[in-house]
């Protein structure tokens, strides 16, 4: 006989579930997956093939092995960690690079502490920073390799990212830069960070398919773009304007696919709200002042250790109020 689990009403039937948003989720990735594949060949099918391969294998190893518990690769959440990991490092990464990174991702950030639903930072940021600050060499390697489509990629920017030749020279080293090129194929970055409109594309679909909630996203845009607008009034040329900070370097991909993550996000609109300006802030204080010329991964793992907080400020509507 089966168990039958009993709580108090009310009770709500929907067809939603983790599963078919995880899957939701991997969709809207597709557009930029196949924009990356295309672009950077059978070296970004390695880092695609390696990361999920790994990430699904190591949650199932841990899940049946250690944890001793229900198998929950079925959820396509290490799949998620997985792909998402994968556009957050450069094409060119090594294979044995990338496999530390899910280790990092799924053994580290999630199953550590319980599994999905449970842990306190998004898995695929936190191993894109444990790589970035263990194996910085491998993980700044911006060399364009060839891939399916031809060398499709200019050679303007080969060897830095626009955020790094700010980074290096100020503004005035990416005077010029043609925005329609950045919107279409940015140029520099990893795998993920090469079409701007790949991403958008992804967002609409999760927004249509009301996968997530718009505040988060649009609020770090919003003070991204405020923040930049400030300082670039200021003295245009050290610092540069809001439509490049909002189309270059990793802020779309993670404004849209980590930091709305059901379970390392506030609950509330307005903790997302909060949640987001956060992000943006960190984000434009680390571009501008920073050691490191991108910051999105930092300001989201950052705010990610707030949620707790701003769910118990923020507080949702109650069932019924």
């Amino acid at each position: 006989m089966e168990k039958l689990l009993v709580s108090p009403s009310p009770h709500l039937h929907t067809k939603t579930s983790t599963k078919s948003l995880m899957r939701d989720v991997v969709i809207a990735l597709l557009p930029a997956v196949v924009v990356s594949v295309l672009f950077y060949g059978w070296s970004e099918l390695l880092v695609l093939g390696v990361s999920v391969a790994s990430c699904v294998l190591l949650e199932y190893l841990i899940t049946k092995y250690l944890l001793k518990g229900t198998c929950t690769i079925g959820d396509w959440s290490a799949v998620i960690t997985g792909v998402l990991l994968a556009l957050n490092l450069p094409a060119t990464t090594p294979w044995w690079v990338v496999f530390i990174g899910a280790v990092f991702a799924i053994g580290v950030a999630k199953m550590t502490f319980g599994g999905l639903g449970q842990n306190l930072f998004n898995p695929a940021i936190a191993g894109r920073v444990f790589l970035l600050i263990s194996f910085p060499t491998y993980m700044t390697d911006w060399t364009k390799p060839q891939g399916f489509i031809g060398n499709a990629v200019t050679d303007a920017y080969t060897g830095a990212t626009p955020l790094g030749l700010v980074s290096e020279g100020g503004a005035g080293a990416v005077e010029g830069m043609d925005y329609m090129n950045m919107l279409f194929l940015n140029i520099g970055g990893s795998a993920g960070e090469l079409s701007a409109v790949a991403l958008l594309v992804g967002f609409v679909y999760l927004l249509a398919r009301k996968v997530i909630r718009p505040y988060i996203t649009l609020s770090i845009w919003a003070t991204v773009a405020v923040f930049s607008g400030i300082f670039w009034l200021i003295n245009p040329a050290e610092f540069t304007d809001p439509l490049f900070n909002l189309l270059t370097g990793g802020l779309l991909l993670g404004s849209i696919f980590m930091a709305t993550d059901y379970v390392t996000s506030p609950m509330s609109n307005w903790g997302g709200v909060v949640f987001g300006v956060g992000i943006g802030l960190i984000t434009m204080l680390i571009r501008y002042f920073g050691a490191y010329p991108e910051g999105v991964s930092f300001a989201i793992l950052i705010m990610n250790s707030v949620v707790p907080l701003l769910n118990k400020w923020f507080h949702t509507k109650k069932y019924g109020r």
